[in-house]
């Protein structure tokens, strides 16, 4: 039996789907890379945003189409399923769904001849999954969030908190250290909400993280303010340590505290800068890197000058943009919406402020040299490395080993980068 998979979303539906694809290989399963030649389709889905759902809905007709021809079964896993079922119904109606609670279920799938749904129910968490990528493992803490914002449609996906045990997690560290790793993600819908159905907070969890043995760095995923205002000391404590990444991924949404109740979103834009302000006293180059929704509804032009006010403040190392997207079931999609145009004009206009920002502070590091961690494969034969603060820098020399700390002279920057060169390796 062969089998096929197409993985898209965050990296913890990502580790799903490397865990999923794992299971068939152990029961004797060949991994093709072409649909076409595959007796199983999997297309494990993400629905976000507007425009990943329409992706998602022209993907899974496309692989429909190639499945009836061959007569191979089309396997719909990950968020959409569980969020918007109704859709795999109307484009693909023969495909079996699967959601990202049952995803250990994928052999059952797999060796029945019959249509199987597997929508409810609750996430395992005695097995960790994990996404490996050359020298990086991304591995998830927790999945769901105990969050109520209004225009999300992830949490329907992925419903309440579910905290893996800490001797799990560090049993998966442990091993892809064993094999090489030199980064290891650690990821969630929210990594400071990580323990609280189980008694203990991310700083507990990071505290175990870093008493592994060898030469590695961690990587915190996004954590919601609210969350980490309340463990704010023990958390900056945690990224002292050398073995974490000095980056620190925080989502604003929006400058405004009207449109942030409007949003549902636990916490005001003073206690947001006092988390700031604090990260960066005690560890003075920290990335702050954050999210902006621009045109949820209820933001005017006001509102809307608050956040760029904000980010002057600020001044960001990154920003995730998006205009807001209308998403069904949500409490968002049922206000008052602003329009298209309005949405785009401010998107421009954000948008050539991020860059402005973020171009200055990289430029700052231009002519310097600086320690780095080599870590994926870029465009072109170069490769990309990761400061001690997650910056990437290009250095076009594609012989550098993967994994290898090198001194960088930094010769150039871009708003999304730094450029440079090896001064010794």
């Amino acid at each position: 039996m062969r089998v096929y998979i197409e993985n898209y979303g965050c990296p913890l539906n990502k580790a799903d789907g490397h865990y999923m694809l794992s299971l068939l290989v152990k029961e004797g399963y060949e991994v093709v890379e072409e649909p076409e030649k595959a007796s199983i389709i999997i297309v494990n889905t993400c629905t976000v945003r507007k425009e990943t759902e329409n992706k998602m809905v022209k993907r899974i007709s496309e692989l429909r189409k190639i499945a009836l021809k061959n007569k191979a079964k089309l396997v719909v896993a990950g968020c959409m399923p569980k969020a918007q079922p109704y859709l795999i119904v109307r484009y693909a109606p023969e495909a079996s769904m699967v959601s990202p609670q049952n995803y250990n279920k994928i052999l059952e799938i797999a060796k029945s001849s019959k249509r199987m749904v597997f929508l409810s129910g609750e996430r395992r968490t005695d097995i960790v999954p994990m996404l490996v990528e050359k020298v990086i493992a991304a591995i998830p803490i927790a999945e769901g969030c105990v969050g109520k914002c209004s225009y999300c449609i992830v949490r329907l996906a992925r419903g309440k908190l579910r905290s893996y045990p800490p001797r799990l997690i560090i049993g998966r560290i442990k091993e892809a250290v064993s094999k090489g790793i030199v980064e290891i993600d650690l990821t969630a819908q929210d990594t400071a909400a990580y323990g609280l159905d189980l008694g203990i907070r991310l700083p507990d969890l990071l505290n175990k993280v870093v008493e592994v043995e060898g030469d590695f760095m961690v990587r915190v995923g996004m954590m919601n303010p609210n969350l980490a205002y309340e463990i704010l000391d023990e958390l900056i404590e945690s990224y002292k340590h050398p073995k974490i990444f000095k980056f620190l991924h925080i989502p604003l949404q929006s400058g405004d505290n009207r449109v942030l109740k409007i949003m549902n979103r636990p916490y005001t834009i003073e206690e947001f800068k006092e988390i700031v302000y604090k990260f960066r006293r005690k560890i003075p180059n920290i990335n702050v890197t954050t999210d902006i929704i621009v045109g949820h509804p209820g933001e005017d032009e006001e509102a809307f000058e608050n956040t760029l006010k904000v980010i002057k403040e600020l001044k960001f190392d990154r920003i995730h943009i998006a205009a807001y997207s209308l998403r069904p079931h949500t409490l968002s999609a049922s206000m008052k919406q602003v329009p298209s145009h309005v949405k785009k004009q401010r998107l421009k206009r954000i948008i050539e402020l991020m860059e402005k920002v973020a171009f200055e502070k990289h430029s700052k590091y231009v002519g310097r040299t600086v320690k780095a961690l080599t870590t994926e494969e870029g465009k072109d034969l170069t490769v990309i490395a990761r400061t001690i603060n997650y910056y990437p820098i290009v250095i076009n020399d594609s012989n550098i080993k993967l994994g290898s700390w090198v001194q960088v002279k930094i010769t150039k920057n871009t708003f999304y980068d730094l450029r440079g060169i090896i001064v010794n390796y």
